[in-house]
């Protein structure tokens, strides 16, 4: 009876360490454009802010990615910015490629994060800057995932 409990312990034994952690979908890094230089007399101009999400799919299935959000929030100004520190703009037509990821592969989803920026004519005024901390949201068909990037976003005006 004694070896029969040993073995059947061992057996349970065996079967715990043997589990696996569910699978999921993650997110592993973010980065963007470092640097944008706001043209001289610009205002309200259009510019494509870059970003790219490393992601891993550690499901059996494919994962689509359904849309993209991204928030920037003002984290530090020098001279005189229109935004204050704290101040958000929220991205809702963000592009992104791919829209899918297959069963256990890593990506990297390039972004396109629509932003603008004002400046005076260069020249006629002082430098400003402000920096921005970007964070993206990913809807995807196994939930909403978000990631800050690692570095934040600088806009550069005259």
């Amino acid at each position: 009876m004694r070896h029969a409990l040993l073995a059947a312990a061992g057996l349970v034994l065996v079967c715990a360490c043997s589990s696996t952690a569910p699978a999921t979908f993650t997110l592993g890094s973010a980065s963007v454009d470092p640097t944008y230089y706001c043209p001289g007399g610009a205002n309200d101009a259009a510019y494509a802010l870059h970003a790219t999400v490393k992601v891993h799919n550690g499901t059996s299935k494919t994962v689509t990615i359904d849309s993209v959000t991204a928030q920037m929030t003002v984290v530090s100004v020098k001279g005189p910015w229109i935004e204050k520190v704290g101040e958000r703009y929220n991205a809702d037509a963000v592009k992104f490629s791919p829209a899918t990821i297959a069963a256990g592969k890593g990506s990297s989803v390039e972004l396109t994060i629509p932003s603008a920026c004002t400046s005076g004519k260069y020249g006629t005024g002082t430098s400003s800057s402000a920096d921005y901390r970007v964070t993206v949201r990913l809807a995807t068909s196994q939930g909403t995932f978000a990631i800050t990037a690692a570095n934040e976003h600088e806009i550069v005006a005259d």
